[in-house]
């Protein structure tokens, strides 16, 4: 992890929330004691001041120098870790941390969102000191492969996962992210895409991204054909019960009702073969390829009336000039 450069005594209690996270659920958990101050804004702060909470710290608080609406951990995460009694102190940073007490700096947002320091001082006391500022990726595996390009402090990969080296694909945190999700979901989304590309490479077949459909706006859905159905509710626990316990704060879906959920599903823009289109064309213009395989259009029996967009459900046709 991120080791920030905070000066210490010896008597300080400064711990890495990743090694911390991982030693618990390796049976090997630390004894923070009563007062644990969590300094970063990530998911993993709300994971460790959340955790702190559970292994019987009476007072969590959560140290990150920026607002809340900067913060980067999810919404859900920091409402969750509130309602549970972690507190937020925000525009602060850790100055010195000194046996049980450690020095905050006070800080304000310049007109780009940074934070700058104020050399306004406030003392907090503290048993421990957990840091989430986040990983670095250890990237000297790579200095010797000259095409592979990691001067943003991550691999540059392609669409398919491949870095300008050929054969060598990365993924996850590692990796370039376009939208800068780094999270297990992403992580998992790169290592099938890459699975799948490094398939192609190796039977020689050329890596292209392939054309990406744009989802349809919710103008172009055709609402009467889905009956409303509402969200199922998923039960959630009490957070004065969550304390004491490590239970699952969200409570799973039964089969029955993920596969209502699934159903709920409205498929914008994309066509999941209802045969509306094949049963309103007036011309038979519209030819049905078999399960799987949707439909083609036959444009010299369609005299572009419009009926097939107008009835799709879920706005899976554009009607576009045809061009002679």
């Amino acid at each position: 992890g991120k080791n920030p450069e905070i000066p210490s005594g010896d008597a300080a209690k400064v711990l890495d929330a990743v090694s911390m996270l991982h030693g618990f659920e390796e049976g090997e958990g630390p004894v923070l004691g009563r007062r644990v101050v969590v300094y970063g804004g990530g998911d993993t702060a709300m994971d460790a001041a959340r955790t702190a909470q559970r292994l019987g710290a009476t007072e969590t608080i959560v140290v990150y120098r920026r607002t809340r609406d900067r913060m980067p951990a999810h919404d859900e995460e920091v409402v969750d870790a509130q309602a549970e009694g972690v507190q937020m102190r925000w525009l602060s940073t850790v100055a010195r941390a000194e046996g049980g007490r450690l020095m905050l700096e006070k800080m304000v947002l310049d007109d780009q969102g940074k934070a700058v320091a104020t050399g306004q001082y406030e003392e907090l006391e503290a048993d421990s000191l957990v840091l989430a500022l986040g990983q670095d990726t250890d990237l000297t595996l790579l200095e010797h492969v000259s095409e592979v390009d990691t001067s943003s402090g991550v691999i540059g990969v392609d669409y398919n996962q491949m870095t300008a080296a050929p054969g060598i694909f990365a993924g996850g945190d590692a990796a370039f992210s376009p939208n800068g999700e780094r999270t297990v979901t992403a992580a998992v989304g790169h290592g099938a895409r890459a699975a799948a590309a490094i398939d192609r490479w190796l039977d020689g077949q050329v890596l292209e991204e392939p054309a990406i459909r744009p989802l349809a706006s919710v103008d172009r859905l055709n609402p009467w054909y889905y009956a409303d159905a509402p969200r199922t509710i998923r039960p959630r626990l009490e957070a004065a019960r969550r304390r004491s316990n490590f239970d699952e704060v969200v409570g799973g879906l039964t089969a029955q009702d993920a596969l209502f959920e699934a159903r709920r599903c409205m498929s914008c823009g994309n066509c999941f073969e209802c045969d509306n289109c094949f049963g309103v064309c007036p011309d038979n213009a519209v030819i049905k390829l078999g399960s799987g395989l949707r439909y083609e259009f036959n444009l010299d029996y369609c005299k572009g009336c419009g009926i097939c967009a107008k009835e799709c459900p879920c706005g899976a046709i554009d009607m576009v000039p045809e061009h002679r």
